[in-house]
């Protein structure tokens, strides 16, 4: 076999939409079919560093600590980030550039027919057109200065060092990084955390199966307590909504086409803040954690960075230059995705290369483009947009389903999400602070934040359409129809400058001064009947927050004050309320399990419900759980839906899935269900030899080469999809960075799940996975320390 083509192949099979920084599925087995390392490619195994490297916007240096975080001083903020671009190339370039190709739809170009499907996507949805938007915005500001100081780092390493060992394996070279590269790890962000085909699949299976069945797997509310914020907030009248028309019969095949590009399941976050009345210091503790990919290296690059007017340190995603979570000299900040809805879709009648829009006709705005295969033959994709976005799917077959919907989504409008994020390493409290969210366009998200004078603050950020039709407000739950002009967003313009004027104005969005404390786990944000606008069309399953409510409100009203110990303990939780709502209800079935399982079912009862690596319970319940997801759901959608489509990408949220008791999804009785259900579990138990839970539940985090010598090793560890302790094993998803900050008093505390160096061959590439998968941090301080690896200044200009 070819050599060249093998090794292309070694990530041709990337297809997925990616979330957060997460670019890359594992490509297993590849690297077995050729030797791994020949002449030039060990060029690329060992990485130094000169000691000197020419800037021409000062002086600035560049030095690691002991776990690989790269400590960045500066004379200026040009030569700081001159640095930072600098670093960032040295650990991720690799990385760096795929989630680039991947987003221009460019990865055919290395790696050949396989990516074709992920290219035309992403070269269909033009993100690099919104890009170039946002970047054009930016340019010539104070923030579009730096960061072109940011891309000038980027690129000195590029053309100066040798290229990492992956561009060696595939044989290619990177592009000079631009500003819009930049921005285009916005888009890739922001999609990854909110680009949803719910309303598609909801749609779907209303027009296949019936409304009432659609309502019952999708619900618009799920029935619990546990919002974030409880209190707080006034009564308002809620605006009215149009009533809603029937759903639009989407082609069965669309969804199937496009399921590859959207949010993987379950992704979320945790984030939580305790004010100093209840804290043993007196001052605020803040805590966060991102459940994201885990993938190696890590979606988060970890830097410190200070100039004579900046000290701060946190993560961002490689590509972007400023800490995106993290604390300053003033606070702490973190963040949680909101799940609200700032996507919309509209099926369109055409005719001849035209679409109707209200009364008159307009010709899609058509452009061609290549899509470059390496060792095949190139591909022309036609991108048509329409005045709400751009046109996806493909042709109807001639009925009257619809087989492509244009989309409506806030990330194709020049948005100021990075100046935001820039301004927020430069707050000096909270006022400037909640100043700097105004410009933070996308992704929306619940922002916690706590400073040194003992301020808190809870903030939605984003911008979230108000949609209407014939001029009454409507929710996006439905797919609209375009050409009648429903849900229209006023004030947005996709691939150009928003006015945002008919969106949820900034002083409106859900938000708390000073709480004593609050917490957010994806959970609906605030009662409905309490704000006045429509936010999302679903939010994350309850368990979490109910939980996380559960055990602060226990703290705050006893006679014990909340510690950083305390908090780390909370965030390592593995307390899992689906095992609490659901083991009784196995229980009850007990007399329909055969009795051989006895012995299985009495360690359910004595259980705790945690789900802990030496747990047999916690292991019997996590595969139960599984088995019956697919013994309910599988049967009855594989047969409306047919062989067209992977019915698991419609099965509902676990929430639905333990309180469903109607006898349409259980033909032999739920009873029934439970037993076989749970005898599938323990045969597949005892048929892999695994005792515990830990024998399961390891941290299986590949290199997107996904060879065995590339990887991270694999550790037990605690938690579920459902607990705060977050690790979703099957999804590779779970908290992808952990941080408590005593803010203002004490030490803080982090980790990485993995290594903050891309580099295989680097003593920081897994060295903090183990510490990661035993729920323990390291010391997190904004000191700028360790060895000087390279320092930088002398160049033209400086």
């Amino acid at each position: 076999m070819d050599r060249d083509l093998t090794r292309r192949a070694l990530v041709g099979a990337v297809v997925g939409g990616g979330i957060g920084a997460g670019f890359l599925s594992p490509v297993r087995g590849y690297l077995r079919r050729f030797a791994p390392f020949a002449g030039d490619v060990w060029g690329a195994a060992r990485r130094d560093l000169p000691g000197t490297v020419p800037s021409p916007y000062g002086e600035a240096a560049l030095r690691y600590d002991d776990y690989g975080v790269a400590h960045v001083e500066g004379g200026n903020e040009r030569a700081l980030y001159f640095a930072v671009g600098y670093a960032q190339a040295a650990d991720r370039l690799f990385q760096m550039d795929l989630q680039r190709r991947q987003m221009r739809g460019e990865l055919s170009a290395v790696v050949g027919d396989l990516a074709v499907p992920s290219d035309r996507f992403h070269v269909a949805m033009d993100f690099a057109g919104a890009a170039e938007a946002t970047w054009e915005g930016a340019r010539g500001t104070e923030t579009g200065e730096v960061v072109e100081a940011f891309v000038d780092g980027v690129n000195r390493y590029v053309e100066d060092e040798p290229l990492p060992l992956e561009f060696r394996l595939l044989g290619y070279e990177p592009d000079p990084w631009t500003g819009t590269d930049v921005m285009l790890g916005e888009k890739q962000i922001s999609w990854g955390l909110t680009g949803s085909f719910r309303t598609l699949r909801k749609a779907t299976v209303a027009a296949e199966i019936g409304q009432e069945t659609a309502e019952q797997l999708y619900p618009y509310r799920m029935d619990h307590d546990a919002p974030i914020i409880r209190d707080g907030v006034g009564e308002f009248d809620a605006e009215a909504s149009a009533a809603e028309a029937p759903p639009a019969a989407v082609d069965p095949d669309l969804l199937s086409r496009l399921s590859g590009f959207e949010s993987p399941p379950g992704v979320g976050s945790n984030s939580w803040v305790v004010s100093g009345e209840h804290t043993e210091s007196g001052q605020p503790i803040l805590a966060n954690d991102p459940h994201l990919t885990l993938m190696a290296p890590p979606v988060w690059y970890e830097m410190n960075l200070a100039t004579d007017d900046l000290s701060v340190r946190g993560v961002t995603f490689p590509g972007v230059p400023f800490v995106i979570i993290g604390e300053n000299h003033a606070g702490a900040w973190g963040v949680t995705n909101t799940g609200t809805d700032v996507i919309d879709f509209y099926r369109y009648d055409t005719r001849n290369g035209e679409y109707r829009y209200g009364d008159g006709w307009r010709e899609f705005e058509t452009e061609s483009r290549t899509i470059a295969v390496a060792d095949g033959e190139d591909r022309e994709v036609t991108v048509r947009k329409t005045v709400h976005g751009p046109v996806i799917g493909a042709e109807s077959d001639g009925d009257d389903l619809v087989g492509e919907v244009g989309v409506a989504w806030t990330g194709f409008s020049a948005t100021k999400t990075v100046d935001a994020v820039r301004r927020m390493s430069h707050s000096d409290g909270v006022d400037s602070f909640r100043e700097a969210l105004r410009d933070f366009d996308l992704p929306p998200q619940n922002m916690v934040y706590a400073d040194r004078e003992g301020n808190t603050l809870y903030y939605v950020t984003g911008r979230h359409p108000r949609r209407y039709t014939d001029g009454e407000p409507v929710r996006g739950t439905r797919v609209f129809d375009g050409s009648e002009r429903e849900g229209e967003w006023p004030g947005y313009t996709p691939y150009g400058e928003s006015s945002w004027e008919g969106f949820v104005p900034f002083e409106e969005k859900p938000h708390v001064e000073n709480p004593g404390y609050i917490g957010t786990a994806n959970q609906r944000i605030v009662d409905d009947d309490r704000y006045p606008y429509y936010l999302a069309e679903a939010y994350g399953e309850p368990f979490r927050g109910r939980r996380l409510w559960e055990r602060l409100d226990r703290r705050i009203g006893s006679d014990d004050p909340v510690t950083p110990g305390f908090v780390r303990d909370l965030q390592c939780d593995a307390y899992d309320k689906r095992a609490e709502l659901f083991v009784p209800t196995i229980l009850a079935a007990r007399e329909t399990i055969d009795d051989d399982l006895d012995p299985e079912l009495d360690r359910l009862e004595a259980w705790d419900y945690r789900m802990t690596r030496d747990s047999r319970a916690a292991l019997a319940f996590a595969r139960f759980v599984e088995h019956y997801r697919r013994d309910v759901f599988a049967p009855r959608l594989r047969e409306a839906l047919d062989d067209r489509r992977d019915v698991e990408e419609y099965f509902p949220n676990d929430w639905v899935l333990l309180h469903l008791d109607d006898e349409d999804w259980f033909p032999e009785g739920r009873d029934a269900a439970i037993a076989t259900a749970f005898e599938k579990a323990v045969e597949e138990i005892e048929s892999n030899d695994w005792s515990v839970y830990g024998d399961y539940n390891v941290t299986a985090i590949d290199h997107p080469f996904g060879q065995s010598w590339l990887r991270y090793p694999r550790y037990p560890t605690d938690g579920s999809k459902a607990t705060l302790n977050n690790f979703r094993k099957d999804a590779a998803v779970g908290a992808s960075w952990r941080q408590v900050v005593p803010v203002g008093d004490g030490e803080s505390g982090a980790v990485l799940p993995g290594g903050n160096d891309g580099d295989y061959f680097s003593d920081h590439y897994d060295d903090q996975l183990g510490l990661w998968a035993d729920g323990e941090y390291r010391t997190f301080s904004r000191e700028i320390t360790g060895t000087t690896a390279v320092t930088f200044g002398g160049g033209e200009d400086s």
